[in-house]
């Protein structure tokens, strides 16, 4: 993404591989003179190294920080940022106190169609494939960056042959289910709530697309 935009609020951006495929997530928030990079724990290491790798001899330190990290739905606390991904994920804020609220986040990203890292984002995706443009993180007008001529490929094709998608269910369905359609694989369940889940699909097998306990009722294709 691109960070010029911080002058307006935070930005959701990843890091790439050069086969444009995804390393990490976070989010850029303004912090005073400093950039706030709010990412998952587990991915934190890995990105602190990249960027320190990438920033050569620039005049720059990257350091680790115990800030936490909270996020809800109703007023919004002093120094809260909005989620830009999407205006019903609410805000999320930095500091000492939990301030958190008691939101179903999974069930609400099943409703957005919001993929998070170790469920739907892992080192097979990439980014068009689970919606980042829809999520505003990705910028198509910026300079170059690690992974682009892949992104800007999968971009200007016609239309994305696999990605993710919400589909809804007549019956049961769990994390990891495989989705099949006459009697081909279509792709993998992966966060559920009730009957939908966000799942990882073969577009061209949607129509009769089934697990073994449950078949679709409606597929919503979310990538791009």
């Amino acid at each position: 993404n691109d960070v010029k935009k911080l002058d307006q609020g935070a930005v959701y951006a990843a890091l790439l591989t050069p086969q444009g495929k995804y390393l990490s997530d976070f989010f850029l928030v303004p912090h005073g003179d400093n950039i706030l990079i709010d990412v998952a724990a587990p991915l934190s290491d890995g990105l602190m190294k990249r960027l320190s790798m990438y920033k050569l001899r620039a005049d720059v330190a990257i350091e680790a920080t115990d800030v936490q990290m909270s996020r809800g739905r109703g007023p919004m606390p002093a120094g809260a940022i909005v989620d830009p991904r999407h205006p019903d994920l609410g805000w999320r804020v930095y500091g000492d106190t939990d301030l958190g609220d008691d939101t179903d986040w999974d069930a609400l990203r099943v409703e957005l169609g919001i993929p998070e890292y170790g469920m739907e984002l892992s080192e097979d995706s990439y980014i068009l494939e689970m919606g980042f443009a829809r999520l505003n993180g990705v910028d198509f007008r910026k300079g170059c960056y690690v992974g682009q001529e892949v992104t800007a490929r999968m971009k200007h094709k016609t239309e994305l042959r696999k990605g993710l998608a919400r589909i809804t269910f007549d019956g049961p369905v769990h994390s990891g289910d495989v989705l099949s359609s006459n009697g081909k694989d279509a792709g993998v369940v992966h966060t559920v709530s009730d009957t939908r889940a966000l799942c990882y699909l073969r577009f061209d097998r949607a129509e009769g697309v089934s697990t073994e306990t449950a078949e679709a009722v409606t597929v919503d294709p979310l990538a791009g």
